[in-house]
């Protein structure tokens, strides 16, 4: 299973930086994304390419890379060249799933983070998250606020967005989505109340624009002791019940336990003791 799937952070690192790959990778996120998109001018979009391109063969890193739109004159190469890697490709303004499908047709593996950042993106979120190659989606909310005219700090602003993105993976059997970034970088506050937000409505992840802020990311996306103290009773009870059972007063059934069963997985995913 490729880290995309199953990933808490996703570090961006710009990909003319070359110096902060290796940092990047040691920060503990689980996912380093390599941007050649909006971290990156114009002048220094080839440059970009061909230092992602020498890390990801000289590591051998399951890492992402944003690449530049489908739209964009750079678009074309950077497929064609990370078709050579393993890399994850993140589609920025991912909404047409006709262009999805012929970059799975070039990438092959099932490899496409679809960066949802666009009102028809969110529009079409039921057709982007179906697309052939899809792996996981995502949300870019500061480009959708500026298309929207609001904060992207705005929880009440992004409801729908972020919901109809949650429902919409879950219908194309995709793992929970990522959650846009915090922009404030040195606020902890801010970044725990947009956590506790998109965990609510049903996220699994978030990008990260600042190393400082992966471990505060992973810990809110890791099951707490509390939640796998309940997922393991769960279990228990359910073994020796025939249908419903119950767990601290509540009544347990089928979608509970399985429920449940995610919560230990993926406690066992990220405590190592599942490869």
């Amino acid at each position: 299973m490729r880290p995309a799937a199953y990933a808490r952070s996703l570090l961006f690192v710009p990909g003319d930086r070359p110096d902060r790959f290796d940092k990047a990778a040691a920060s503990g996120t689980d996912l380093v994304v390599l941007d050649l998109e909006d971290a990156v001018t114009p002048s220094n979009k080839s440059a970009a390419l061909a230092n992602a391109l020498a890390w990801l063969h000289r590591t051998g890193a399951d890492a992402a890379v944003r690449i530049n739109g489908h739209d964009t004159t750079w678009h074309s190469a950077e497929i064609d060249a990370l078709a050579s890697t393993t890399a994850t490709v993140m589609l920025p303004k991912a909404e047409n799933p006709a262009a999805i499908a012929q970059m799975d047709d070039r990438l092959g593996g099932d490899r496409i983070i679809a960066l949802i950042e666009t009102a028809v993106g969110i529009r079409d979120v039921h057709a982007v998250c179906s697309a052939p190659g899809v792996t996981r989606a995502a949300l870019g909310t500061v480009d959708l606020a500026a298309e929207l005219g609001v904060s992207p700090s705005s929880h009440a602003a992004f409801a729908y967005a972020r919901s109809a993105l949650v429902v919409a993976a879950a219908a194309a059997g995709l793992p929970p989505p990522i959650d846009g970034v915090t922009t404030m970088l040195k606020d902890p506050l801010s970044l725990q109340q947009d956590l506790a937000n998109a965990s609510e409505l049903g996220f699994g992840a978030k990008l990260c624009v600042h190393p400082e802020q992966v471990s505060a990311v992973n810990k809110h996306f890791t099951p707490s002791t509390r939640d796998l103290e309940w997922a393991l009773r769960v279990a228990s009870a359910a073994r020796g019940a025939d249908a419903v059972a119950v767990v601290d007063g509540a009544m347990i059934d089928a979608p509970v336990v399985r429920r449940a069963a995610s919560i230990v997985h993926r406690s066992q995913m990220f405590d190592g003791t599942l490869d």
